[in-house]
């Protein structure tokens, strides 16, 4: 059961529309053409076995790489147009990475505050303030002043989900983001996504949690071989997939 308890996608805007998307790396071709759509408050799981694109879909989303053809609609903007500012759409996204990505020099504060204050969306005492809030919602208040090389990688984590929220974005994209993780400390990153899932947050996690997937995703996409193979619900998809290869994989990591 979904512990989202938006209303259903077809009375929801679309948020993100894919048609067609491809990705070449040289003459490897890693996606093969993909079309989803992703609704407004809508939290959507991306599974599937090692090299079958899921992170290079993630990451074509805010345009980390580059389109090889196809579309990807992101809050309306065509991140094909070449007219497009593209930095502008990326701060209405947030991205959560498998390393946590957090700048060792700095304290876990001024990590928070550095694109708020880059951008010029928030002053330092205003991103300060925003930052310590978000910190106290991880329930890292007390590192606020700590450098990132003393924390726990689920800390890490917790930071790095913070730091991605203090843009106020209205999209989550989540990479693996527990997968570098000791198992006792996924749960802790887990309950930080359980509950912006439950507040209505627009979310695309890639995840090998598929527990994860069935508890907190609307609808769960599974991906093989640079396709989407299957998607659904998350208890019709693992309860009873359809195509071969989904059930397949299922089969080994169920």
């Amino acid at each position: 059961m979904s512990i989202n308890t938006q209303v259903e996608p077809g009375t929801r805007s679309e948020k993100i529309a894919v048609t067609g998307l491809k990705k070449s790396f040289g003459n490897n071709e890693v996606l093969k053409g993909l079309d989803a759509v992703v609704h407004e408050g809508e939290v959507v799981a991306v599974i599937g076995p090692s090299g079958s694109g899921k992170s290079t879909f993630l990451r074509c989303l805010n345009k980390l790489e580059e389109i090889s053809g196809g579309h990807v609609n992101v809050n309306g903007f065509d991140l094909t147009d070449p007219k497009v500012d593209i930095n502008q759409v990326r701060r209405q996204i947030g991205m959560v990475f498998q390393h946590f990505n957090l700048f060792p020099h700095m304290s876990v504060i001024e990590n928070i505050m550095l694109a708020p204050v880059e951008t010029g969306k928030l002053s330092k005492e205003e991103a300060r303030a925003t930052g310590l809030k978000l910190l106290a919602r991880v329930g890292l208040e007390a590192k606020a002043d700590a450098r990132p090389v003393s924390l726990s990688g689920g800390q890490k984590q917790r930071v790095a989900i913070a730091r991605a929220l203090a843009m106020n974005p209205d999209i989550m994209l989540f990479d693996e983001a527990t997968s570098a993780l000791d198992p006792e400390m996924v749960g802790e990153v887990l309950q930080v996504i359980k509950d912006l899932a439950a507040e209505g947050m627009t979310m695309v996690m890639v995840t090998h949690e598929m527990g994860f997937a069935r508890e907190v995703a609307d609808r769960v996409i599974f991906m093989a071989d640079g396709y989407i193979c299957e998607e659904g619900a998350p208890e019709q998809l693992f309860g009873d997939p359809q195509q071969q290869r989904t059930k397949d994989f299922l089969s080994k990591v169920l």
